[in-house]
């Protein structure tokens, strides 16, 4: 008889598995959390309490011996490529929280291992489940407001790392590079997926305003044109709160635009005198992206963002750090062409 469960093995027991973990209790009809992985003990021991989870102190022990069907990747960036391609040649789904790796060699590995293993790959892009959100992909893909011109996200905030407490994120090596690659991911999958197309070229300036101690920036804006002529526009930093009425997200068409704070949405057709507000019940988003990875594994259908948009994000800021690096704009790297060509282990 097939599992009515998915049997998630956690990977990482750091700040940001507490949410997922707490995802999984969200969603008992479609998730068993089976085990979990980590070096640290008492992490293990924290996420794994009152749950039943078998304890592991690394992830290849996990693998080998634990009945799991997917793992669930919260590790620091770094860490990400080898524990994906570890987990698709063990046969397990995957969910990885964001970046899905660092490099365009990283990614060719990435999406290779994923296909030849024939397994689901889903990128943890949470914001993607906020109600608002839904609502305005779902206007934008009925046509509500025709060809659409010009895209904008934001995600900024004052962090209050110091040099502490910020631990690995303060080196590129660890972190990818700085701000963009972190907090920066949200708005850029959020620009992707409001889009709709795939990214061509990016122009980016980068700043560090506050966090000097940083290896990399802790503030940047980009530019992004995708291939279905959408401009996209896109603000992020660690260093500042930003002004008032700063929208989350926007969109602009040639038949109305649409705005959001993240939690309500305003759309207006072209010429209308007075716009429509949707009062949108909240969500837990981890929730919701837990049980959505689920679904997709229990059911066989593709999740909302694979490898596919992963790596689509991922290139956007790449383009943006070389576009920075030499004051121009940087087209988007495709990786195809090194997915035949990068050497297997």
């Amino acid at each position: 008889m097939p599992s009515t469960t998915v049997r998630i093995g956690l990977i990482g027991a750091g700040d940001i598995a507490g949410a997922h973990v707490a995802g999984y209790l969200r969603n008992p009809e479609t998730v068993t959390f089976a085990a979990v992985a980590d070096p640290v003990r008492e992490s293990a021991e924290r996420r794994a309490a009152d749950t039943g989870a078998a304890i592991y102190s690394d992830y290849a022990s996990m693998l080998a011996e634990a009945d799991i069907d997917a793992v669930d990747i919260c590790l620091p960036h770094h860490l990400h490529k080898d524990a994906i391609i570890a987990a698709a040649r063990a046969g397990k789904h995957i969910l990885c929280e964001k970046p899905l790796c660092l490099t365009r060699e990283e990614a060719a590995e990435v999406d290779a291992a994923v296909a030849e293993a024939g397994v689901t790959l889903m990128c943890a892009h949470n914001q993607l489940f906020l109600p608002a959100v839904a609502q305005a992909k779902k206007l934008i893909e009925s046509g509500a407001l025709g060809r659409v011109y010009e895209v904008r996200t934001t995600d900024s905030f004052y962090n209050d790392f110091d040099p502490s407490n910020m631990g690995w994120r303060a080196h590129a090596a660890t972190s990818g590079g700085g701000e963009l690659i972190d907090t920066g991911y949200h708005p850029t999958y959020l620009l992707l997926h409001l889009a709709g197309g795939s990214p061509v070229e990016v122009t980016a300036m980068l700043a560090t305003h506050r966090l000097s101690f940083m290896e990399g920036e802790d503030s940047a804006q980009l530019l992004v044109r995708f291939d279905n002529g959408v401009i996209g526009s896109l603000v992020t930093s660690w260093a500042y709160q930003p002004a008032d009425g700063t929208e989350k997200f926007s969109a602009v068409g040639e038949l109305g635009s649409l705005t959001s704070d993240g939690t309500s949405l305003t759309f207006r057709g072209r010429g209308d005198a007075e716009a429509t507000v949707y009062e949108l019940e909240p969500v837990d988003e981890f929730g919701a992206e837990i049980g959505h990875f689920a679904r997709s594994v229990l059911d066989g259908t593709r999740p909302l963002h694979t490898q596919k948009e992963g790596i689509e994000v991922l290139g956007i800021i790449l383009a943006a750090y070389e576009s920075a690096a030499h004051r121009t704009i940087a087209p988007v790297q495709p990786i195809g062409e090194l997915t035949a060509t990068t050497p297997r282990d």
